[in-house]
This record gives C-alpha cells, structure tokens and sequence, in this order.
C-alpha cells in the first residue's frame, strides 16, 4: 500500500507593496486590492467617496 500523499499547504496571499498607488478604484480593482481600507497601503481619502475608511467598496 502506497504511503498518502502529502498536501502542500496554500500558498499565502501575496501582500500589498507598503507603497501601493492607485490612480483610481478600476485600478485598485484590476491589481487584485479593493476594497481598500483605512490604513492599509493604497487607501486614499480621494479614492473614499463617503469618507468611512473604505474606499472603492
């Protein structure tokens, strides 16, 4: 009887470069990072429509 075979674990998610820029939410979208949120690299107020600390939801 063959031994089972091993799982490889998930590949984690690639972070966001600590100095992410977005021109706009299509491309926030398009790389995979929306929604942005408050704090995290890419957010910009001008990006946040309603100001809630998400932006391009």
């Amino acid at each position: 009887m063959a031994p089972p075979a091993a799982k490889k674990p998930a590949a984690p998610k690639p972070a966001a470069p600590a100095t992410a820029y977005y021109a706009n939410c299509a491309a926030a979208r398009a790389a995979g990072a929306a929604p942005l949120y408050r704090g995290e690299p890419g957010y910009r107020s001008g990006l946040d429509r309603d100001n809630d600390g998400v932006a391009c939801e």
